[in-house]
């Protein structure tokens, strides 16, 4: 039985011993419940001599806001070496500012490494949020650029883990470099990456790992279906599944691939120039054929 974004229940026929498929409610009412706790209840139904089978339609949320699925981020994204190139420049500045810390882990090594400058983190998602905040000596702020408010503080700001392509427009990211802009001190700096779109690296976002949740169950989650959905825009679909759970759980994102031209003409109308540029994490000039965009840029002289 094919009933597009129906949830359905199986329950027994007393005069048949079978199972009949009763609706529920359909899948945009569940849409928006992103903390509701997904029971982890074995969905393990069957009956004699009956050939119906249940099927769920599956949960839509959002892996950074849903507490459930935050906790897996850090699991799902080792220590690497673009962690080690951002964490030396943070060890060199008095005042950072991490756009998008997500769980704190970058402002937690570089206290740990001996930094004893202001640190703060910024990030509109609370339940990255609530992970971070195991350590109480970093500044924590629930928002983003467009609701915190900052004026010359940073010596550097940093925007990791490819944040920067979630700015979908050109005027979102024109607002988030204003932003940036207004957050670093007269000789601060920029730091942020971007993935080469030359290189289509979402032809190759398929996959998947194991992950433990809050509750010891096993999690299984992978990439699903990326695909250009509009010019420089990708769509994919990550999927969070577990035999401990009655449905699979979906977590659409798009993310913006800007080209090189792009990105540095969007740079100097927001008043800034590029003083460094790399191909990744080696310290290697960039080429057309770099995998990562990884930029280091200031506030134009004079302005």
């Amino acid at each position: 039985m094919d009933v597009p974004g129906l949830v359905v229940e199986l329950r027994p026929v007393e005069s048949t011993g079978c199972l009949e498929l009763v609706p529920l409610r359909r899948q945009q009412d569940l849409v928006d419940q992103h903390r509701t706790t997904v029971p982890h209840i074995p969905y393990r139904a069957a009956a004699p001599d009956c050939d119906t089978v249940a099927v769920l339609e599956p949960e839509y949320s959002d892996d950074y806001t849903d507490p459930r699925l935050a906790i897996f981020y850090d699991q799902l994204n080792d220590w690497g070496p673009s962690d080690e190139f951002y964490l030396g420049r943070m060890m060199s500045a008095t005042t950072v500012l991490d756009v998008g810390c997500g769980t704190g882990r970058l402002l937690h090594h570089a206290r740990e490494a001996g930094h004893t400058g202001r640190l703060v983190g910024l990030d509109p998602a609370s339940a990255m949020l609530d992970q971070a905040k195991v350590r109480t000596d970093v500044e924590w702020i629930l928002g983003d650029l467009g609701t915190a408010e900052f004026d010359r503080e940073f010596d550097l700001v940093i925007m990791t883990g490819h944040v920067f392509q979630v700015f979908l427009s050109d005027e979102d990211i024109a607002a988030s470099l204003a932003a940036v802009r207004s957050a670093l001190a007269t000789d601060g700096t920029f730091a942020f990456e971007t993935l080469n779109p030359l290189r289509r690296p979402w032809e190759h976002w398929t996959g998947g790992a194991d992950v433990i949740a809050a509750d010891g169950a096993i999690v299984t989650a992978e990439n699903t279906n990326p695909q250009l959905v509009e010019p420089h825009i990708v769509e994919v679909t990550g999927r969070f599944s577990s035999p401990s759970w009655e449905r699979d759980v979906l977590c659409p994102s798009k993310f913006r691939f800007v080209d090189i031209e792009t990105l540095d003409a969007l740079l100097r109308d927001a008043g800034f120039v590029v003083v460094e540029r790399y191909c990744g994490w080696d310290g290697q000039p960039y080429a057309d054929d770099s995998p990562e965009i990884v930029t280091i840029a200031a506030r134009t002289r004079g302005a």
